[in-house]
């Protein structure tokens, strides 16, 4: 497979690709790892069934699941979009490591996702998360995600945002 390298103004030798089933286990390792510091449980029944099958469940679908790398191939993040219906797409999975939060690799990677989200000619993001996930919760906001009412919150999931692009 061949990597695409992009690097982020504020990050240098950064590399972000699709993720592939070879990723499966530290794709894994990290976003659990991040739900327990935040005292959330991992869900492999439902929430995290995607994570077993990330090249049927994303891109079968038409989905994007990325990987985000520092030069010596160390995860640093993940994040995902899935396609709801041909005008909403779902942001999902998206988790940095500790040592690359607050570096701005976030605010990148959420506008990486709405660019390629309008690229792709959808006209809404959704998003599921935890009231516990307030750093999260205020990129979200200054991105100009509005909170919404969902029925269908997964089980760590209390709130729910959209972004009409």
């Amino acid at each position: 497979m061949r990597r695409h390298k992009e690097v982020n103004p504020l990050l240098t030798d950064i590399i972000i690709r699709p993720a592939t089933n070879a990723d499966r286990n530290e794709v894994k390792a990290l976003v659990f790892g991040a739900l327990a510091e935040y005292g959330l449980s991992p869900d492999s029944q439902a929430t995290d069934a995607d994570l077993e099958d990330i090249e049927e469940n994303y891109f079968k679908v038409g989905g994007l699941f990325e990987v985000i790398e520092d030069a010596q191939g160390k995860l640093l993040g993940t994040v995902a979009l899935y396609p709801v219906d041909a005008e909403t797409c779902e942001l999902r999975k998206m988790y940095l490591a500790p040592q690359a939060r607050g570096k701005g690799l976030g605010r990148y990677i959420l506008e990486r996702k709405i660019d390629q989200a309008r690229q792709r000619g959808f006209k809404h993001i959704t998003l599921e998360t935890a009231h516990v996930l307030t750093d999260a919760i205020r990129l979200y906001v200054r991105f100009g995600f509005q909170e919404i009412s969902l029925q269908h919150l997964s089980a760590r999931c209390d709130q729910a945002y959209v972004l009409h692009l």
